[in-house]
């Protein structure tokens, strides 16, 4: 393992005032565990690898220069001990989480030989455990600290593959059916792991904006296409710039990649509602545009400007989502009820379906239901995940409530 003179380590280690993503390295002869535990540390932050058994370990060790080994028991421990024996001889720093039965043999002994051998010991985490066990068991490594803004610059994000899209769904407000997803951008970097999207996306006159535009929609239809081969079609929405439907060759450019596909429904672009009522003409010249291509606009983050729209004659927005101002806690406030209510029948007269976004709890959903919203978005249902892990979870079980 490479050895860090002091001040590479200070380099390394940090960007300005937070310090970098941890790294951990999962080590379990099963799939399914390990899937699951990359997902959970994931979210806390981590940039996660796997390997499967000790063979595996020394390479990782050299490429990843993890600060945690997450190891799950094997049923003898003869190769846990392999493991821990190799992180010995490649002069590991980091810390070691072991994962088994409570009050486990094997466990013991495993955290008295790494202690005996110098290794930096967790406590073990016995199973079965919770997310909130496992954040707690790690919480030391958690970084504190926002990311600096902005970290990198969107065109080193796109030449460097830092880019995704993540989803988040769409619910019937009555129902609970699913009804769609919306893709959401984020970027993985390789210090800092996960960056939100306020960091890193520019205005949408910096001309790089239109390089991430290009990404969203090409990712977005590429996603389809996985995601009918793993579940079944799924209704996508997109965020885009109402520039990009200015610009003839990026209009040309999408709609030569709209799937030619029976279960292909059609692509939503979702344009926030500011941007829509200060170009309105040129709004509703794209909207009427767009539709002869299967791809229809929706109205984003609409709030109180809402009036803004209410005199038009021709309205050709399929849908209108509420900003989540007006969502969270309206349950509680009669105030953005009124907003709500005032967007709804707006809706009803244009006969534009709504959505209500930020609905985060049972309360809210509650009264997005009896308010009359068809649809909901929100951390209730779950939160945004990466393609795979979408289709791996939200596509394939039913909708739950979380609480």
């Amino acid at each position: 393992m490479r050895v860090f003179k002091p001040a590479e380590i200070e380099a390394v280690a940090t960007f300005g005032q937070r310090k970098m993503a941890p790294r951990v390295c999962i080590i379990d002869p099963k799939r399914h565990i390990r899937t699951f535990l990359a997902d959970a540390l994931d979210e806390l932050g981590f940039i996660a690898s796997e390997c499967t058994a000790a063979a595996e370990l020394p390479t990782l060790l050299e490429q990843q220069l993890p600060d945690l080994v997450v190891l799950g028991m094997p049923n003898d421990g003869v190769e846990a001990g392999n493991i821990l024996k190799i992180l010995v001889t490649k002069m590991f720093d980091g810390q070691v989480l072991l994962i088994g039965p409570r009050d486990s043999i094997i466990v013991s002994a495993l955290r008295q030989l790494g202690e005996e051998t110098g290794i930096a010991m967790l406590p073990p985490l016995a199973t079965p455990f919770s997310a909130d066990g496992l954040r707690a068991s790690v919480a030391t490594l958690l970084p504190h600290k926002a990311p600096p803004s902005p970290p990198v610059d969107v065109a080193e994000a796109l030449k460097a593959g830092w880019l995704e899209l993540w989803y988040q769904q769409k619910i019937d407000a009555h129902t609970l059916a699913p009804r769609g997803a919306e893709a959401l951008v984020r970027m993985r970097h390789p210090a800092w792991g996960v960056v939100p999207p306020a960091s890193f996306i520019p205005d949408s006159k910096d001309p790089q904006f239109k390089g991430l535009s290009d990404f969203v929609v090409s990712r977005a239809l590429e996603d389809w296409h996985y995601f009918i081969g793993q579940h079944g079609p799924v209704d996508i929405s997109i965020n885009l710039p109402l520039g990009f439907l200015e610009d003839p060759a990026s209009v040309s450019r999408l709609c030569r990649q709209i799937p030619d596909h029976p279960a292909f429904g059609g692509l939503i672009v979702e344009v926030k509602a500011a941007e829509i009522i200060r170009n309105l003409d040129l709004a509703i010249d794209a909207a009427k545009r767009m539709r002869f291509h299967n791809i229809a606009i929706s109205i984003d983050d609409l709030g109180v400007d809402w009036p803004s729209l209410s005199e038009l004659k021709n309205f050709p927005f399929v849908e209108i989502k509420v900003d989540r101002e007006f969502v969270t806690g309206c349950a509680d406030n009669r105030l953005k009820q009124t907003v709500c209510r005032s967007i709804l029948e707006l809706a009803d007269r244009v006969g534009a379906r709504t959505v209500a976004k930020g609905v985060e709890t049972r309360s809210d959903l509650v009264a997005t239901h009896e308010m009359g919203f068809d649809l909901a978005q929100g951390f209730l249902f779950g939160k945004p995940a990466n393609a795979k892990k979408f289709a791996r979870s939200a596509l394939s079980r039913p909708v739950t409530v979380l609480e």
